[in-house]
């Protein structure tokens, strides 16, 4: 059933409400962004677009979740990267996604190798918004080539951090990052250098 589409500021509103508890349970987050689709309109003032990589635009931070818009222009895509000790929710106003998921075989982080073997592909459009799975969190998000259009997702990050761990599934390499955000509460950052994520 389509429900009628809501303005950001009442998603985070809502999301404000919620308890470290609900937090943790992976199917309220994601029934609270099902049941709560953002009106794409209302999220315009935080939308920065880039042709050379996607962007993240920060709407909403407390000590417990942050909550994310990321501009994907066609063919776009993050790289593989972890959500480990993160719950992560993603919904999509704007397009479509893919998610391609991924198990990890073996890990060295302090070696920097890893093995990766590819999982499921799930679809995420306005009706149908994913989680990450916090028993294998390591994917890919992407706009193919071929759905021909601009998408935008929110993420929603539980805790916010600033750092993830990205691989190179074709030369079996690993490897911690910093992240960064393209704009802050509907301001461009300057300095922000995008990390592949």
């Amino acid at each position: 059933m389509l429900m009628p589409p809501i303005a950001i500021q009442e998603l985070v509103a809502k999301l404000r409400c919620c308890t470290e508890d609900d937090f943790l349970q992976i199917d309220r987050v994601r029934e609270l962004l099902r049941t709560s689709p953002v009106d794409p309109k209302s999220i315009e003032q935080y939308l920065i677009w880039d042709h050379q990589h996607y962007t993240r635009n920060l709407i909403d931070k407390t000590p417990l979740y942050e909550l994310l818009a990321i501009c994907w222009e066609t063919g776009q895509g993050s790289s593989i990267h972890n959500h480990k000790e993160q719950n992560c929710w993603m919904a999509v106003p704007i397009g479509r996604l893919l998610v391609q998921n991924y198990k990890v075989l073996v890990q060295d982080l302090a070696g920097g190798t890893c093995d990766l073997a590819p999982s499921d592909v799930i679809e995420m459009n306005p009706t149908s918004p994913a989680a990450v799975d916090p028993m294998q969190p390591v994917h890919k998000v992407y706009n193919p080539a071929e759905f021909g259009q601009r998408a935008v997702s929110l993420h929603v990050y539980s805790r916010p951090y600033d750092r993830c761990v990205v691989y190179s599934a074709e030369q079996h390499k690993c490897g911690e990052i910093e992240l960064h955000y393209t704009s802050e509460f509907g301001v461009a950052n300057r300095t922000s250098q995008l990390a592949s994520r």
